[in-house]
């Protein structure tokens, strides 16, 4: 098969969808690659580091488009992008529908087959493509409200970890999945006081023993949660209902009981996010502010760490891609765990939106991915 990988587009996105390293794979199984020129740049992959992997050089993204079968890439299409799609073509990529019906109408409207990584799923019922960008959005989230607490970003002026004699702050984090726990992680590592809020009991328990008694946890309640982001210096929001919107979880009118240049980070901002004043934000310009609250919502958080980032998920998408590009739409054919996995990946085949959550979201018909496979 041609698999054929533009530059990505989207405002300080570095990252790109396939790795030299990866791209040497794709070949050795007998695919052609197209890689457009300069994709690489934001890891530091130049072309001749693309050639030497086997991989022909594009000039434009319309060539990459035009001329091969299935398209790799890391953030959803744009739209300059979705329009250059075709029926019968492949999409690879983080789509995040829900909360984007204009994106969604392009892909209908393109007749292509588009498989989100957000939503393939594995045997244990765990997002394997999803997991380790969430990973590093979890542990840049500390960092980016550590960045926006200082005083000269208009925060309260607190050091997370705080030193001795005076307090650490205090983070509290909504959501205990892939996200929560890496955010956590960092903020203990920094010395901050972390409480997790989640809805999960077993979770908590989980929770409660890999950080030994160093974090609290509290089961999620609105009484739980105004009250912990009343008293928290950031607050990182890391929910997640795979396919579909984040839950609003902090309303405007829950702000006023913030503390003044407290900190919100919204990982959840690509599936809409879950406070009530989120809206997307750039690497350009993170954050803003709502009744004195700052809020951190770029929605491609993992952009800013490409080379960490792009590596971690061609690991973990590779076995993915390498089963579409020699099998196409036959690899979804839930006879293997990578087929069921890609399956329940599939959010748009033929005009038609094959993902339940992505429907109920934007309102739209659902047909199953069997049956519009089958048609």
């Amino acid at each position: 098969m041609r698999v054929g990988v533009p530059s990505e587009i989207k405002v300080h996105e570095y990252r790109v969808g396939l790795t030299p390293g990866a791209v040497r794979e794709y070949v050795a199984h007998g695919h052609q690659v197209m890689v457009q020129s300069g994709a690489g740049a934001g890891i530091m992959a130049s072309d001749d580091a693309y050639r030497a992997a086997g991989a022909e050089i594009a000039a434009t993204a319309a060539e990459i488009f035009a001329g091969c079968d299935m398209i790799v890439k890391v953030k959803e299409p744009q739209p300059s992008e979705w329009v250059l799609l075709r029926p019968g073509q492949l999409l690879f990529t983080y789509l995040h529908l829900a909360p984007d019906p204009e994106q969604a109408k392009g892909l209908i409207a393109s007749g292509c087959t588009a498989i989100a990584y957000e939503t393939v799923t594995d045997d244990k019922g765990t997002l394997p493509l999803l997991a380790p960008m969430s990973e590093v959005a979890g542990r840049l989230a500390i960092e980016a409200a550590g960045e926006a607490m200082r005083r000269s970003k208009g925060g309260a002026g607190i050091l997370l970890g705080g030193v001795p004699g005076v307090p650490a702050g205090r983070v509290t984090v909504l959501g205990g999945g892939v996200v929560g726990t890496h955010a956590a992680r960092m903020a203990v590592g920094l010395g901050a006081e972390v409480t997790i809020v989640d809805r999960s009991i077993p979770r908590l328990r989980q929770l409660d023993e890999l950080f030994n008694g160093r974090v609290r946890t509290r089961y999620s309640t609105l009484e739980t949660i105004d009250h912990e982001i009343s008293i928290a210096d950031a607050v990182i929001g890391a929910v997640l209902i795979p396919g579909a919107s984040a839950p609003k979880l902090v309303t405007r009118e829950m702000l006023k009981h913030m503390k003044p240049g407290s900190v919100l980070v919204d990982v959840a901002i690509d599936q809409g996010g879950c406070f009530e004043t989120s809206h997307a934000t750039t690497h350009a310009e993170p954050t803003y502010v709502v009744d004195g609250i700052i809020h951190y919502c770029v929605a491609n958080m993992p952009g800013a760490v490409p080379q960490t980032s792009a590596a971690a998920l061609n690991n973990a998408t590779l076995p993915y891609g390498l089963a579409l590009a020699s099998k196409g739409t036959a690899a979804l054919d839930g006879g293997t765990e990578t087929g069921r996995g890609l399956l329940a990946g599939l959010n748009v085949h033929r005009g038609k939106v094959t993902s339940q959550a992505v429907a109920e979201s934007l309102g739209l018909d659902f047909v199953t991915p069997e049956s519009a496979l089958a048609a």
